[in-house]
């Protein structure tokens, strides 16, 4: 009881059921310890580890040296930063290790990123990759650890690996602004317009038309009609996505300017792709 005379009440812990069973487990590991994986089936530390990145997967084999070292680990490591190498398709030699191959392949990214000549040339000196352009565009295709930069200079210099990489590239059935935006999101777009950009639409115009050969029968467009378009939709994103641009173009402004120099491209489709921009985003962005 209290100074008042009332009684007073303990104090209760209101816990759901799933914060009870949080504080109950933390309870446990406080008195037992955490479980130690080697002590799991192997399958099931191996599945545990498999969340892991190469760095935390390099912490744990300080701690479980075989299920750290495991190469099924580090061959799914491998295969997903780098979808595609050439070593992947050869007979690997005795002694093999996949966590040293993807150590080889950081150090190769890594090197690219700095000079593009020396980083492919470090990756042929290992094995990894053997010089044909298409063989060197499916690593390039499959990769996300190259710089762009770094990546629009070797395109720039090595057309043929260029030509194969955009073969890779199936735009079956999308439509012209979201096949752009694939294309654009592998092969990036330069900062500026030049040659090189003209190279890369002319490519994609001719790509976009091979892959999509009822549409081009039936909106009556050629590789030069999607060129027109493919800049126009360039220009348009820029226009209404810049924030210096005050006076945004109108979509029949879009309209009229596209069509003088698509004539054959119809004022629906046309208009599809005004809304596509506007409503998405930049196509290169």
């Amino acid at each position: 009881r209290d100074g008042s005379g009332s009684q007073r009440r303990a104090p209760q812990h209101c816990y759901s059921p799933d914060i009870y069973h949080l504080l109950k487990t933390r309870r446990g590991k406080e008195q037992h310890g955490f479980i130690d994986l080697e002590m799991l089936p192997p399958e099931l530390g191996i599945t545990i580890l498999s969340y892991l990145n190469a760095t935390d997967l390099c912490l744990a084999g300080c701690v479980w040296q075989d299920l750290g070292n495991d190469e099924y680990l580090w061959q799914g490591l491998c295969k997903s930063t780098w979808g595609h190498c050439s070593i992947y398709n050869k007979r690997l030699p005795a002694g093999f290790s996949y966590r040293r191959l993807y150590l080889q392949l950081d150090e190769g990214s890594l090197t690219f990123n700095a000079n593009p000549q020396e980083g492919i040339s470090y990756f042929m000196s290992k094995g990894i990759l053997v010089d044909h352009p298409k063989e060197l565009a499916k690593f390039i295709f499959y990769t996300r650890r190259l710089n762009w930069k770094m990546l629009q200079i070797y395109l720039d210099e090595r057309r043929d690996v260029l030509d194969e990489l955009v073969t890779l590239h199936n735009f079956s059935n999308q439509f012209l602004p979201n096949a752009l935006r694939d294309f654009f999101r592998h092969i990036h777009a330069p900062e500026e317009r030049g040659e090189y950009l003209e190279t890369l639409i002319t490519k994609f115009s001719h790509r976009f038309c091979t892959c999509n050969p009822g549409l081009v029968r039936d909106l009556g467009l050629s590789p030069d009609a999607v060129y027109v378009l493919c800049y126009s939709l360039i220009l348009l994103s820029i226009d209404l996505t810049s924030p210096h641009v005050k006076n945004k173009m109108s979509k029949r402004e879009f309209i009229r300017n596209t069509r003088r120099a698509a004539h054959n491209v119809s004022e629906d489709f046309v208009g599809h792709l005004y809304d596509n921009i506007y409503l998405i985003g930049h196509v290169a962005a």
